[in-house]
């Protein structure tokens, strides 16, 4: 298991119902051991608290921590490609199922099962945290 920073850009993911599949930016404040238990403090790039004055911090299990992806240059998707999309505060796995002029539609196989249309700019390519190291997935 990979050990994290403090500093270091993190992904966080969600284990929460009608969230899985997504992951929230942040970064790492601090490690933080709970009996035998490796987790970190982390504050969130995204996500704010309730009174919204803030950036949520919260203390995550490291198994639900992976480094940031690196970023890969691409100039258009195909159909079919496996894509990230940037929504709702966060990264949503799907898959590219068809295309208009200013839209990419997007399934979501892993959460909502429906299919929406977004911007090139809001799309990323779809990569895996494997054995420490980052795979790109279905291109």
């Amino acid at each position: 298991m990979k050990k994290f920073l403090p500093g270091d850009l993190v992904e966080i993911s969600s284990k929460e119902d009608g969230f899985l599949g997504s992951y929230y930016e942040a970064t790492i404040l601090k490690p933080v051991v709970v009996g035998n238990m490796n987790k970190y403090l982390v504050e969130y790039k995204t996500l704010v608290t309730d009174d919204e004055k803030m950036f949520l911090r919260e203390i995550v299990d490291a198994t639900e921590i992976r480094p940031s992806p690196p970023k890969i240059p691409v100039s258009d998707f195909n159909l079919y490609d496996q894509v990230d999309v940037f929504a709702n505060d966060g990264w949503w796995a799907g898959r590219i199922v068809g295309r208009n002029l200013s839209n990419y539609n997007v399934y979501f196989n892993r959460s909502t099962r429906e299919t929406i249309g977004y911007r090139f700019s809001e799309l990323r390519v779809h990569q895996e945290w494997d054995n420490g190291k980052w795979v790109v997935a279905g291109r």
